[in-house]
């Protein structure tokens, strides 16, 4: 293999790259970005750039001499338009680039809220110039409206409060988080909003933005109006796949592949929130999974399938999230959306500090913790063991004592 391709300048595509030449591939190494900056790490985009006059720069994934050690051609600002596995030709730009192996790290963005004629005021946040835009915004803005009370827009509404703004946030389901974390839990996490003088809207969506050109209000579907100078939208990710249509690559919300990553084509495989792909861990269903640890994970054994293909190994890990909100750390281990009970094992919902576990069958399927960063190490650890609902239940009363 003389000419590796990695399609996908963020946290996958550079981990791979970096993986590939530690797996000893010496042949020529092309990494394609369709954003300007240099990889950069997505987590503090909707934490610390929102909060304080951070320098995109410091996100950076990689210092200039390491950039220059891996010896790699770098495409940044031009995103790869068309995939043929016949010819084994990747399009950019105006080039056409040859691979021997190809590592597609294309990712994900944010989905859409509807279409208005409202120009101005309305972000999503996924990129570094996302939330140059909304911190921008936030320095000028008194009332501010998050559309999705999932992890992104919590993250927002939390940023948005710290610098003063008034803020609402409206949520379709009946608590924040319900569909990763359960009522019980979702509503404790809604607690710190409610805390934090947020207004927390459940059950009701968007329906009209007034205003022209820039935002002013927004009706919701209970007929009740809400100021707002600033709206936020974080209603998920839709993966980028677009420029892989006529591939003849498997694409079904995202690139299809099978437990080692291969996407159905030898030398092809896929990382990162891309990727839709078997967690041996959860089982054999194709999911994917939009966690700064997945793409780690993915990049380091896409590298080494890669190169390795007859000792393949599958992918299985225990999936881990965590998220910063006001002064509050939310932790997210194993499998927290299907369950037959949940139950707090430590501290308590009302104290807004605890440990919750959820149990399927006899087996301890998931871990969700509030402020309780020890202990849920060690609940963490009891996941990748696949522990049993006793050994956390027996964890639990030591932890007490």
């Amino acid at each position: 293999m003389n000419q590796i391709v990695v399609v996908g300048a963020s946290l996958a595509g550079l981990r791979a790259c970096q993986n590939l030449r530690r797996e000893n591939f010496e042949g020529k190494l092309t990494l394609v970005g369709a954003e300007k900056h240099l990889p950069y790490d997505r987590p503090p985009l909707s934490k610390s750039m929102l909060t304080t006059d951070q320098d995109p720069n410091e996100l950076t994934l990689i210092s200039e001499p390491d950039l220059s050690k891996l010896d790699l051609e770098l495409l940044l600002g031009t995103p790869a338009t068309h995939l043929d596995t016949g010819t084994q030709e990747v399009t950019v730009g105006d080039e056409k680039i040859h691979y021997d192996g190809l590592i597609i790290a294309t990712g994900a963005r944010a989905r859409n809220l509807f279409k208005t004629d409202v120009t101005d005021g309305i972000h999503a946040l996924r990129t570094v110039d996302d939330a140059l835009a909304i911190r921008s915004a936030l320095e000028s803005s008194s009332s501010v409206v998050i559309v999705g009370a999932g992890f992104i827009g919590s993250e927002v509404a939390a940023a948005a409060r710290l610098r003063g703004c008034e803020v609402t946030i409206v949520e379709a389901n009946d608590a924040p988080l319900v569909r990763g974390l359960g009522h019980q839990v979702g509503s404790a996490c809604g607690s710190l909003h409610e805390a934090a003088g947020v207004d927390l809207r459940l059950g009701l969506e968007v329906t009209t933005v007034y205003g022209g050109p820039t935002v002013e209000e927004v009706e919701l579907n209970d007929g009740s109006r809400v100021p707002a100078d600033l709206v936020v939208v974080g209603i998920g990710a839709s993966p980028n796949t677009e420029w892989l249509k006529d591939s003849g690559l498997t694409i079904n919300d995202g690139v299809v592949c099978d437990k080692t990553l291969n996407a159905g084509i030898p030398g092809i495989y896929a990382a990162g929130d891309v990727a839709r792909a078997p967690n041996q861990w959860l089982g054999t269903t194709p999911l994917r999974t939009e966690h700064w640890t997945a793409a780690t994970e993915h990049a380091a054994l896409a590298a080494k399938n890669l190169l390795q293909p007859a000792n393949s190994t599958a992918y299985g890990s225990v999936p881990f999230v965590w998220s910063d909100q006001y002064e509050d750390r939310i932790q997210v281990a194993g499998d927290t959306t299907k369950f037959d009970e949940v139950s707090i094992l430590m501290g308590s919902t009302d104290e807004r500090a605890f440990v919750a576990a959820y149990r399927q069958g006899q087996r301890l399927a998931g871990v969700a913790a509030l402020n309780n960063m020890r202990p849920f190490v060690q609940y963490r650890r009891l996941l990748m063991t696949h522990g049993q609902w006793s050994d956390a239940l027996d964890l639990s009363e030591e932890m007490k004592h």
